[in-house]
């Protein structure tokens, strides 16, 4: 039985305990933080929890029977508190993003090669049946050479969301609806095509006074054979999310949509009817996951543990949705293209000289400790 702390009583830390609660013979929280021990508290008699509450990470940390943690915790916060569960030995699920920066993220891997404990992401949306049919289809070259893709992620947060005291500052968030939102969807731009040669973008905030950070944002990826074009937004309503690939033999998309032409003797398209319907059974013919989201990144951060199966989404494959971040805000802030990976001497590389050199689209003038409610919406359904 692993027995989880879980830092952090925000709104998704219900998540992660509903999760945990899923395998009961495997899994049980016994210890939840927050600075707020009433949040704490409260969350363990909401969820009718068999935990102790805490006030100091330190604390539970430092129980010896917490085997993990799940990290729920502001961006900023993500680096420390890992570093420091896993020289305590324990194994650490962090929420996206990974970091407030890359040098951050190498040593949370470091740290997790030195103490030779798990170190996970949260990257849910690879876990979900479309996106695995997807991914399978283009390993297997059913649409044949890809030569172009478009990502939306397209969100709508009201202007009050910002109040909240770590959003809308460079500082505590790292950045806006890239950093924040559009994590999700450029971790799946790279489980489908790896990564890119190059990034240009521009980023500006158009709705959130209340923010220093970016709230719509455009970038084009080069890949050498194709380009993949990006578009990120807090400004969106009824939030349109969704992956369009063009290939050679047919256009595939989540949610599930799917055509294919030929060219008439002129060169003009007319339907391929055979195309299409190969295409359409062929997503159809794989079969769905078992389990989705994130009961399904748990189970295997669980297995992992019981080193039934390698860990899915470790620290080195976290960092490179970060890495597309920082290409992103290199290039918006320098009005070029720029070349990936980021070195570690580049600016981008460092939280500190990161935030030097991004600008404040307004100031930061509101703010609260907490929300009445800490409900959130996780988008939609991926391709359901």
């Amino acid at each position: 039985m692993t027995k989880i702390g879980i830092i952090g009583a925000g709104a998704i830390a219900s998540v992660h305990i509903d999760s945990y609660k899923h395998f009961p013979g495997h899994a049980k929280v016994s210890a939840v933080c927050d600075t707020f021990r009433q949040k704490a508290d409260g969350l363990i008699a909401e969820k009718a929890l068999d935990a102790t509450g805490y006030d100091d990470y330190e604390k539970l940390l430092a129980d010896p029977d917490i085997d993990a943690v799940s990290i729920c915790l502001p961006p900023n916060m993500h680096c420390s508190v890992a570093v420091r569960a896993l020289k305590m030995g324990k194994h650490v699920l962090v929420e996206k993003p990974m970091a407030s920066s890359l040098e951050e993220c190498d040593r949370m891997i470091e740290a997790s090669r030195a103490s030779g404990k798990i170190l996970s992401v949260v990257s849910q949306n690879r876990f979900k049946t479309p996106v695995a049919r997807v991914k399978n289809m283009l390993d297997n070259g059913d649409l044949g050479r890809v030569v172009y893709a478009n990502f939306e992620s397209l969100w709508w947060r009201g202007q009050i969301y910002y109040d909240l005291w770590w959003r809308g500052t460079w500082e505590q968030e790292s950045g806006g609806c890239f950093m924040s939102h559009a994590v999700h969807y450029l971790d799946l731009m790279h489980m489908l095509f790896g990564m890119p040669k190059r990034v240009q973008s521009v980023m500006s905030n158009v709705g959130h006074e209340n923010s220093e950070c970016e709230d719509l944002g455009f970038a084009v990826f080069d890949y050498g054979d194709k380009l993949v074009q990006f578009t990120c937004s807090l400004v969106s309503h009824g939030e349109r999310q969704g992956i369009a690939i063009e290939g050679e033999k047919g256009s595939i998309s989540i949610p599930w949509a799917v055509s294919a032409s030929r060219a008439l003797p002129n060169g003009f398209p007319e339907e391929d009817t055979a195309q299409r319907e190969k295409l359409e059974q062929t997503y159809h013919s794989i079969p769905e996951l078992p389990l989705e989201g994130h009961d399904a990144q748990i189970s295997n951060f669980l297995k992992a543990i019981r080193n039934e199966e390698p860990v899915v989404i470790d620290g080195a494959e976290g960092k490179k949705t970060l890495e597309l971040v920082m290409g992103i805000y290199k290039s918006s802030v320098s009005g070029t293209s720029i070349a990936f990976p980021v070195a570690t001497d580049d600016a981008f590389y460092r939280k500190e000289t990161m935030v030097a050199a991004m600008p404040k689209f307004h100031e930061k003038k509101k703010s609260v400790d907490n929300f009445s409610t800490s409900k959130i919406t996780l988008g939609r359904n991926m391709g359901r």
